[in-house]
């Protein structure tokens, strides 16, 4: 299973750090579906860089659109969804924060895969109930995180 950040650097990522068989969440898909409604102008970008980076963002979507059919969250996602909150909690971290991440992480402990990610952090805690597999996060040339 992708993490969403994933998708995002796909093309700066070593193809060799990921598996040949790859699987992504219906969560990821609204993560990415909501990309580019999410994207604000601020003081320290012009009108270019607001529509340069929505158009990126369109892009990974229409690109995981046409790669990728989404595992849903179903109900056994459902179920384990509420053992990646206790994990968390009994983590010392704040679930409504990590919603998304939960859910990603509770649909591939629903499909029995490894979860592949670039944030490794973003799961922390949840060592025994599901395989983060880091990945190293590539240098992006004008990166928007």
């Amino acid at each position: 299973m992708l993490d969403t950040n994933i998708l995002i650097l796909r093309r700066w990522i070593d193809p060799a750090e990921l598996p040949d068989e790859v699987a992504i969440s219906a969560i990821t898909l609204a993560e990415l579906s909501a990309g580019p409604h999410e994207v604000r102008r601020n003081d320290e970008q012009d009108m270019y860089d607001e529509h340069a980076e929505r158009a990126r963002r369109t892009e990974a979507l229409q690109r995981a659109e046409s790669e990728f059919d989404p595992v849903p969250f179903g109900a056994d996602a459902a179920r384990a969804y509420g053992r990646v909150t206790a994990a968390v909690v009994a983590a010392g971290r704040k679930p409504r924060r990590r919603i998304a991440d939960m859910m990603i992480a509770a649909t591939a402990i629903a499909e029995g895969l490894p979860l592949f990610t670039t944030n490794p952090g973003d799961y922390a805690g949840l060592d025994t109930l599901v395989r983060v597999v880091a990945v190293k996060r590539p240098a992006v040339p004008h990166e928007k995180t």
